[in-house]
């Protein structure tokens, strides 16, 4: 943390700041998703991100997506394309602004996953990380003045408790995907990490009682399969 002061450090600062403007992002995008749609639709979009890793792998880091993967993302896509709910939970502006803001939320980790990849040339996990984190509360307090809305009737007490909790397991989360990153690169991370849209939707279910069609349930199967081809990928090649 104190080598992070010295001026030929600065890029590698930069990168770890970036990081945390990336996580606020994608959380921020996460949520709205998930209080304009159903959860389990918010997270199977957002459980796409696999294809933006390796695509923004490509671009930035060379390293190209296989045949094999190029089928699997387009597997994934359509995948995708069967959760975007078609029904009226509010109104249709509310359901798109919601889809649009799974997929972003998708594409911002993408982004997260990647810097992390090349930040971790110059910084351990650790440091990266806890930067990370303490950009986006920065981030997420500053939002709270910028965005207030009607607070009047919310309980805080839970709120700060389940913030709490969620915290922790928001960071030991990123601290092992970090790592996770730094030992078999961020597109493979990636893939290992999202092959649970189809948990989170039975968990939605189970816990707060969204209901889920049977199409939406059939595209969050095909973006599950997809995934986990995706994380096979080495073993079909050979």
């Amino acid at each position: 943390m104190r080598e992070l002061g010295n001026k030929e450090a600065r890029s590698v600062l930069g990168r770890s700041l970036l990081g945390g403007v990336l996580m606020f992002l994608y959380l921020a995008l996460l949520y709205l998703s998930i209080g304009l749609i159903e959860t389990g639709i918010a997270s199977a979009l957002f459980f796409t991100y696999p294809i933006f890793t390796s695509l923004l792998s490509w671009g930035f880091l060379a390293i190209p997506p296989t045949r094999f993967r190029w089928m699997v993302m387009l597997v994934v896509l359509v995948g995708t394309f069967l959760t975007i709910p078609y029904t009226q939970t509010t109104s249709d502006s509310y359901n798109g602004i919601g889809v649009i803001f799974g997929i972003g939320s998708g594409l911002a980790y993408a982004l997260y996953t990647v810097n992390a990849q090349k930040s971790f040339e110059g910084i351990h996990p650790v440091p990266f990380t806890w930067i990370s984190f303490a950009t986006a509360l920065g981030l997420s307090t500053l939002s709270l003045f910028i965005w207030q809305g009607d607070n009047a009737d919310l309980n805080w007490t839970p709120m700060w408790v389940g913030g709490f909790l969620s915290a922790i397991v928001t960071l030991s989360g990123h601290l092992m995907i970090n790592y996770g990153i730094k030992l078999i690169g961020a597109t493979t991370a990636a893939t290992i990490g999202a092959t649970n849209p189809s948990l989170t939707a039975i968990l939605a279910w189970l816990t707060i009682q969204e209901t889920i069609n049977g199409l939406q349930i059939l595209g969050i199967v095909i973006v599950t399969v997809g995934i986990l081809l995706l994380s096979q990928e080495h073993r079909i090649s050979s």
